[in-house]
């Protein structure tokens, strides 16, 4: 996870979370959405630029695995037992 700066975060990045949360964006399609709308709007076009983009996307959905759905299984084997 590419951890940032707290200045970003709270300068920028945490009130654009709690704008999303204000405003229900659901993972329904609205992220996709966004983040589809976003990648059009603002990512130059060019291979490199789209590339790195989808690297952004592709080490979110391991930040997602590693550290809030394993944290989940591991909680649901201890309640439940190991299979």
């Amino acid at each position: 996870m590419p951890y940032i700066s707290k200045d970003k975060r709270v300068g920028k990045c945490d009130e654009i979370v709690q704008l999303m949360k204000d405003l229900n964006i659901q993972p329904d399609g609205e992220i996709n959405y966004i983040l589809y709308k976003f990648c059009k709007d603002t990512v130059k076009p060019g291979y490199n630029a789209y590339k790195n983009y989808c690297g952004e996307l592709s080490e979110c959905v391991v930040e997602i695995r590693r550290r809030l759905l394993a944290e989940y299984e591991n909680s649901a084997k201890e309640r439940n037992g190991d299979v």
